[in-house]
């Protein structure tokens, strides 16, 4: 395959003539439940671009949601990927093993944090590994209530989306929900009523009260949190509430689970981004980045607590699918290699440097925020903070017409995220920031 060239280039209008015939297929053949972003149709993909059908290469600060931070390519993944294809495919770990699965755990209890002895076992998506955890935790523990959060968001299953706070688009019309799920305040800074410098100390107070007292601290097997709550926002829990709420779990024997699906592996400029107050929880969540491209997930915890299932009560026909465990070792690889973590860190001190000067001159970008290669802008109406859904889906429109590929997000839709593949060249990062500019000046 010749190399990609990574710059971008745009030789139709987004989306082009092939795109749109192929969006009329999908339109005929795919439910109108699985929504395009943007519709244009790749044909390959690396480093920070993505090219199109028709010719068209756009810079890439989306990652597919999180997950190409090694890029689409990576050479380490493709490698050890095609060698076990080329091998087999499948036998089901739960029938015949394999030594790459066991592989993938043994690297997963070194790289999360703390140095208890650990387990893990691992699934298909991320959705799957937070049901897991809450299976766990109920078992270990005994208990049954589960306790998340305001703004949180984990996955699109009957339990995950009762444990999702998002109704539009992720659990309108899909209920009844699974039961013994209580939704606590999050220490969202921007928003809290107080003011940002009371925000951690209250909103763990009430959180605090709420499970107390509403739900009783005996009666709660688990705590889900993400140390950055990614759908909700990429917000940034106010510095204090995590521990906090880690320290009222160990207290009252309560399983602390840190969902890390968007945010584990480098992305926030540390392996895992509850490292950034030294939390270590009991479970850790993780998907996304950790296969560089392939689906694999896992659930990674205290061995006491992990072991705590009846043999036969974890598992699944694809959990820890051979194929994706060599993409895990490869991205894992790539990762340690390339310094991953000193890049998202990187990524950061440009994107904020930029992004803080555009702030001082756009009155609509209302709070600029995030870790790593996982920053956020919340645009808001001038001069106040009420959510702007509208500017911000006209924003996105406007990059996706320039050919650089953004997300939205937020509990309000007013959130533009940016999630580049941590190895995209600065010069596509600054070109990427530049047509954001251009596209504030005209939004």
């Amino acid at each position: 395959m010749t190399e990609l060239s990574q710059e971008r280039r745009l030789v139709t209008s987004i989306p082009g003539p092939k795109s749109q015939e192929l969006m009329a297929r999908k339109v005929a053949a795919v439910p109108n439940g699985i929504g395009v972003t943007l519709p244009v149709f790749v044909t390959r993909a690396g480093g920070g671009v993505l090219e199109d059908v028709d010719g068209n290469s756009l810079i890439d600060f989306g990652s597919g949601i999180a997950v190409t931070s090694v890029g689409n390519s990576a050479e380490a993944v493709v490698r050890r990927a095609t060698a076990q294809l080329a091998d087999f495919t499948h036998t089901c770990f739960m029938v015949t093993p394999y030594e790459g699965y066991v592989e993938v755990a043994e690297q997963l209890n070194e790289l999360t944090p703390g140095d208890h002895e650990k387990r893990t076992a691992l699934f298909n998506s991320g959705a799957e590994a937070v049901e897991n955890a809450v299976k766990i935790a109920r078992s270990y523990t005994k208990r049954t209530a589960v306790v998340v959060f305001d703004h949180g968001y984990h996955g699109r299953t009957n339990l995950t989306m009762a444990l999702t706070a998002k109704n539009m688009p992720y659990k309108e019309g899909f209920g009844p929900f699974a039961p013994e799920v209580y939704r606590v305040p999050l220490a969202y800074g921007y928003r809290w009523l107080t003011g940002a410098e009371n925000c951690a100390e209250e909103a763990a107070a009430q959180a605090i009260d709420m499970i107390t007292k509403q739900v009783g601290a005996e009666n709660v097997a688990a705590i889900v949190i993400e140390p950055i709550a990614g759908e909700g926002g990429f917000i940034e829990p106010a510095k204090g509430f995590l521990p906090k709420i880690a320290e009222f779990a160990k207290a009252n024997g309560i399983v602390f689970v840190a969902d890390e699906i968007q945010t584990g592996f480098c992305r926030t400029g540390q392996w895992f981004a509850c490292e950034d107050e030294g939390i270590v929880p009991d479970l850790i969540t993780t998907a996304k980045g950790i296969a560089g491209g392939l689906p694999l997930a896992a659930v990674t915890g205290r061995a006491e607590i992990m072991d705590a299932a009846h043999a036969g009560g974890l598992g699944g026909t694809y959990g820890g699918n051979p194929v994706a465990c060599a993409a895990a070792l490869g991205a894992i690889e790539t990762m340690k290699e390339l310094d991953l973590n000193a890049r998202a860190r990187r990524i950061e001190e440009v994107m904020k440097g930029r992004l803080r000067t555009m702030q001082e001159k756009f009155d609509v970008i209302g709070e600029v925020r995030g870790r790593g290669g996982m920053i956020a802008v919340e645009l808001v109406e001038p001069g106040t903070t009420t959510p702007n859904a509208a500017a911000t889906a006209a924003l996105a429109k406007a990059c996706h017409a320039e050919g650089l590929v953004v997300l939205t997000c937020g509990t309000y839709g007013n959130v533009l995220r940016f999630l580049p593949p941590l190895v995209i060249g600065e010069d596509l990062l600054n070109e990427g920031l530049d047509i954001i500019e251009e596209a504030l000046t005209r939004v």
